[in-house]
């Protein structure tokens, strides 16, 4: 495939982005999510060995949903688009991906120390639910915008080919 520097070709294609990275973001959200509940609040194990350590387990937890979302963005999300330079793709997938959290990690912290909140609803409520819908947008754009940058074109068909 060829590529092109630029926006998807069609608001069809648009939208199939769109839902295709809301539905890999689901899928790591759900990893991150359960991971963080099962480090900082013993989710079903009773056992937290993180539960002084929110902010760091957040950090953890996300670390490994990413690794699925990148794998999932670059293969279905973002199927229709290439990386213009795959030996830094990966750098500045989880280069930026790192600075989009500082928002539900902002949150979570505002929560935990300046607030006093350190239940599990108000640990989700501020992190999972206020934070990352704050950066979801963020994260479509910028992944879009500086990762998966390049919209793929078919190749022409060649007569007699």
């Amino acid at each position: 495939m060829r590529t092109t520097s630029g926006r998807t070709r069609s608001p069809r294609a648009l939208v199939g982005e769109v839902l295709r990275f809301l539905t890999v973001g689901g899928v790591a959200t759900v990893v991150s999510f359960g991971g963080f509940n099962l480090l900082v609040h013993g989710l079903g194990t009773g056992t937290a060995p993180m539960r002084d350590q929110p902010v760091a387990a957040f950090v953890l937890a996300n670390l490994a949903g990413g690794v699925l979302a990148y794998a999932g963005m670059r293969a279905w999300a973002f199927r229709d688009r290439e990386v213009s330079n795959p030996s830094t793709g990966l750098l500045r997938f989880f280069a930026l991906g790192a600075l989009t959290m500082l928002v539900p990690v902002l949150c979570l912290w505002v929560s935990r120390y300046v607030l006093g909140m350190d239940s599990p609803l108000a640990d989700n409520v501020s992190a999972n639910v206020i934070g990352l819908g704050l950066s979801v947008v963020l994260r479509f754009w910028v992944f879009r915008a500086f990762v998966f940058d390049q919209v793929a074109e078919p190749e022409p068909v060649r007569p007699g080919a």
